[in-house]
């Protein structure tokens, strides 16, 4: 998974990288490149060829998402296209491996910024710090979660997607800090202990945050949902997320 995002993370540098690139829009009017086609491509070769019995979804495969399976992996070849297309460097590559509606693998490949999150086979979360090698893994930082200070908070939220919902859920804690981001580099940021809590009050699929959820899991963090703050669960119908807040354990959560 690690190799195929690294892949996958080439080729959409060298379109990043173009003078100009085609913009289309899918049938729910989302934008869509070609650097998103072409990692797809990429990635899904290689799942497939690595995983053949395992239930692939993927973004960009809308035959894909009428699957359903308690095992499965899924992916978004391109997280944060709108990101992508302003050149602001702020998207990932995300690949997940979903068990029992629980995301217990992930990585997450920032290829503009060179950042890579990924976890162990026992479920560990790590930052690749080294210079980043398709064949081998280089140097590797453990990732754990901030002990938060309640009276002082450091908050993530979305680039894109931000509103006056989330700014009011926000307005309940005493924020030291707030900070923005684009993709699923924001339960990355609450797992290096960057930020402390990330609500999204706002439309997601399963695709755009299961690696990431895998990510911020394995550094101790939590992903719940907005409503009851029950866990957040995969393989729901259409793949659809409710609202949801990931955070580090020790950030006293307010009511929706």
């Amino acid at each position: 998974m690690r190799r195929l995002a690294l892949e996958a993370g080439d080729k959409i540098m060298e379109i990043y990288q173009a003078d100009d690139f085609e913009i289309k829009s899918k049938s729910d009017d989302s934008p869509v490149t070609a650097a998103d086609e072409a990692a797809d491509a990429i990635i899904s070769a290689g799942l497939r060829a690595a995983f053949p019995d395992v239930t692939l979804v993927t973004e960009e495969q809308a035959a894909s998402h009428s699957q359903r399976a308690e095992t499965f992996l899924i992916v978004d070849p391109l997280d944060g296209t709108k990101e992508f297309i302003h050149r602001r460097g702020d998207f990932t590559v995300n690949i997940a491996y979903v068990e029992n509606g629980v995301p217990q693998r992930g990585v997450v490949y920032a290829p503009a910024k060179g950042r890579m999150f990924f976890t162990l086979a026992d479920g560990r979360a790590v930052e690749e710090t080294g210079p980043l090698d398709k064949d081998s893994i280089g140097d590797t930082a453990p990732l754990s979660v901030s002990q938060a200070d309640n009276s002082a908070l450091l908050v993530v939220a979305s680039k894109s997607h931000r509103d006056q919902a989330t700014d009011d859920y926000i307005g309940k804690y005493a924020v030291k800090d707030m900070k923005s981001a684009g993709s699923s580099l924001k339960f990355c940021l609450v797992a290096t202990g960057e930020a402390d809590i990330y609500p999204r009050v706002g439309r997601t699929m399963e695709w755009d945050t299961a690696a990431g959820h895998a990510v911020l899991l394995g550094a101790g963090g939590q992903v719940v949902r907005f409503d009851d703050h029950s866990p957040l669960t995969y393989g729901k119908e259409d793949y659809a997320n409710p609202f949801f807040i990931a955070y580090a354990p020790s950030v006293d959560l307010k009511e929706a």
